[in-house]
């Protein structure tokens, strides 16, 4: 399986527009070999590098499995969970110094998650436990300019 973007390579500079200091939207994604027997998809965007802890960014799961591309400034279909800034729906990179690496994790799971919209990235882990038949990885690194 096999996630990218048009806007920025893996371990790339992820461009101004999509962060917090820019539209704040969110970046194309394209989504690639997902496996045949995938029920659902979920999507994980966090900063494993933000002071108090890994921040979660973007939370969204049973995307549907033939999902393959998320377009510039879009939700893909599925049920949002909440982020650490409290609310559902993509925030973009917004460190408070240094430069950060921001990390959109693709999970291909078994089945459907019976999680309710707003659920918190904890609970979507417990339920993703034991329903993982692939992941990815595409990161991408901010530096905020003050």
């Amino acid at each position: 399986m096999e996630l990218r973007s048009a806007a920025f390579e893996h371990g790339g500079r992820i461009p101004f527009r999509y962060t917090c200091d820019g539209a704040n939207v969110s970046p194309p994604l394209e989504i690639s070999d997902v496996p045949e027997t995938a029920a659902a998809l979920a999507l994980v965007m966090d900063d494993p590098d933000a002071p108090g802890g890994t921040f979660d960014h973007w939370l969204v799961w049973n995307i549907p499995p033939d999902t393959t591309s998320i377009p510039e400034d879009s939700e893909p279909e599925g049920v949002q969970g909440k982020t650490d800034f409290g609310r559902r729906g993509y925030g973009g990179p917004c460190p408070p110094d240094g430069t950060h690496t921001y990390r959109f994790k693709l999970y291909a799971l078994d089945q459907e998650l019976s999680l309710p919209q707003g659920a918190r990235k904890s609970a979507l882990e417990e339920a993703m436990t034991g329903h993982v038949l692939a992941q990815t990885l595409l990161a991408g690194v901010y530096t905020r300019n003050r």
